[in-house]
């Protein structure tokens, strides 16, 4: 099996990556995940990795930036364990560094 890996930050330039603060413990990627898809909300990427106090992890996702993202963040920030949203631009590469890695 071949796993073919792809830069998304390259081909469009209409996506943005959210930067969440979550509490670090089981289901919370789940209900992260489950809200966007209820809302049939793409995620073009997930990066997950937990932080050095273990107590919070950070979730970045790459997602289109459109007319529902405004109303998608609010409904994040209202998930019990999330902590904090931030929205980043073309700035935050991290989807491009992780493709360039492992390219």
């Amino acid at each position: 099996m071949s796993i073919q890996l792809t830069s998304p930050t390259k081909s469009t330039s209409n996506q943005v990556t959210l930067e969440l603060s979550v509490r670090n413990h089981p289901g919370v990627m789940s209900h992260v995940c489950g809200l966007f898809a209820r809302r049939a909300f793409n995620v073009e990427g997930i990066l997950c990795m937990p932080l050095a106090n273990g107590e919070e992890s950070r979730i970045w996702l790459l997602v289109k930036d459109d007319q529902r993202l405004q109303q998608m963040i609010s409904q994040v920030e209202k998930l019990e364990d999330v902590l904090q949203v931030r929205r980043h631009g073309e700035e935050m590469r991290i989807f491009e560094q992780v493709a360039e890695f492992y390219c």
